[in-house]
C-alpha cells in the first residue's frame, strides 16, 4: 500500500515504513476494513497531521493519545474536530486556558487546522481507532511509529516546542533532547483532571521561545 503522506515526512520516516511492525499495522487495518468495521478517522485523514504540517515546518508539537471514536469527530489532528461538531470537553478547557494565557476570544468551533498550517504538529500517539471503542488500536503498532516520529523531530529539527499534557504524553519526554528543544509539561486538559491543567501558560511560553530563537510566533487565534 503506497503511503499517502507529505514528501518531507515520507523522506524523514522512510525507514519506518519498511519495518515489520508497520507492514503488520497496514495489514491489520486492511483486514478490519474488509471485515466491515468502521475505523476513525477515515482513511484519507489518518495522516492528516503530517499532510497539514510538513516536517521542515514543525514549530510546536501537541501530543494527544487516541483519535475521537464517535462519528464525524476524528479528523487526524489531535484534539481537533471539524467545524459544526460540538467542541469536546478537553478542547473546551484548552480554549479556556488559551483565553486566560494569551487573552484570546474562545472560538465557536473545534477545528484546529489553522494551527496546523502555521507549524503546530497535532499528533496523536495512535492514528486510528474503531468506532465506539476507545483505545482499540493502542497495541497494533502505532506507538512504535509515533515514538519514531517524535525522535525524528527531536534529532532532525531544532528549537521545537513539545507540549506534553497528562501522564501518557509526559512518558514521551525520554524521546526528546531537551538541549535542542523546549519541553512543556502539564496535567491533561480533560475535566477529569479537575482543573489542574489551568494556569500552565504553554501558549505564551511557546511563542516566547520561538521568538527568542528567531522563529515566527504562532497566531493562536481561531477565527470562525
Amino acid at each position: 500500500m503506497p503511503i499517502k503522506i507529505e514528501p518531507t515526512w515520507l523522506q524523514a520516516l522512510a525507514p519506518e515504513f519498511e519495518k515489520p511492525y508497520f507492514k503488520s499495522l497496514s495489514q491489520f487495518l486492511k483486514a478490519e476494513k474488509v471485515a466491515g468495521k468502521t475505523i476513525y478517522p477515515p482513511g484519507p485523514l489518518i495522516f492528516n497531521a503530517f499532510n497539514s504540517t510538513p516536517f521542515d515546518q514543525v514549530k510546536v508539537v501537541i501530543l494527544g493519545q487516541d483519535p475521537y471514536h464517535n462519528p464525524n469527530e476524528a479528523m487526524g489532528l489531535s484534539f481537533s474536530v471539524p467545524k459544526g461538531i460540538r467542541v469536546p470537553p478537553s478542547l473546551q478547557n484548552i480554549y479556556k486556558e488559551l483565553a486566560s494565557d494569551v487573552n484570546l476570544q474562545i472560538p465557536n468551533h473545534g477545528d484546529l487546522s489553522a494551527w496546523a498550517a502555521q507549524g503546530v504538529f497535532l499528533l496523536n500517539a495512535m492514528l486510528s481507532v474503531e468506532k465506539n471503542k476507545p483505545g482499540s488500536h493502542q497495541k497494533i503498532g502505532w506507538q512504535d511509529f509515533t515514538d519514531a516520529v517524535i525522535q525524528t523531530i527531536s534529532e532532525g529539527r531544532s528549537h521545537v516546542v513539545f507540549m506534553l499534557w497528562g501522564n501518557f504524553a509526559k512518558q514521551k519526554k525520554a524521546l526528546i533532547d531537551p538541549s535542542k528543544h523546549l519541553v512543556l509539561e502539564a496535567a491533561h486538559p480533560s475535566p477529569l483532571a479537575r482543573g489542574a491543567y489551568f494556569g500552565s501558560k504553554h501558549f505564551s511560553q511557546a511563542n516566547a521561545y520561538l521568538k527568542a530563537n528567531g522563529r515566527k510566533e504562532i497566531d493562536w487565534a481561531l477565527v470562525a
